[in-house]
């Protein structure tokens, strides 16, 4: 389990960018630190251009944990699962984001803005951010998510 002390990488796009600030500034205050990789507003943006350059981050292990917002939560989950190390986990239950983390090892929270309230995202993130992995019979599991090119 991470330090409260380490980055977490923040994207989304235009449907998340409210509930990104908020959980941003709702986080800084219990000490998170935050790499936000946008968007910076409302207004109309293509998901993919935010979420690559994140997803890319922590492939390369630079960040070790993110958080990614958009409407559904599908088209960045997609983006993100692209790479080999990224484990990008669609939340819109606390029983499911805890299984994301306990089974999976999921390394990144995706939310989906339009079904999920700003308090619900919160819990969904504080639950994400401090459950561990479990390993044992998941961690073979987790090893073989990886595509085998």
């Amino acid at each position: 389990m991470e330090g409260i002390t380490d980055i977490i990488a923040i994207g989304t796009d235009h449907a998340g960018f409210l509930m990104k600030e908020f959980l941003k500034k709702n986080l800084r205050e219990k000490g998170y630190i935050f790499e936000d990789y946008g968007t910076s507003s409302e207004e109309p943006v293509d998901y993919p251009d935010m979420i690559h350059p994140l997803a890319k981050d922590i492939n390369i292990g630079k960040i070790k944990r993110g958080v990614i917002i958009c409407g559904s939560g599908n088209g960045v989950a997609m983006v993100a699962n692209k790479y080999k190390n990224v484990r990008a986990a669609i939340c819109w239950k606390k029983e499911i984001v805890k299984l994301s983390r306990q089974h999976n090892d999921a390394n990144v929270i995706v939310l989906p803005a339009r079904f999920i309230s700003f308090d619900e995202a919160l819990q969904f993130v504080k639950i994400f951010l401090t459950t561990g992995f479990e390993g044992g019979r998941h961690q073979r599991r987790v090893e073989k998510i990886a595509a085998q090119l």
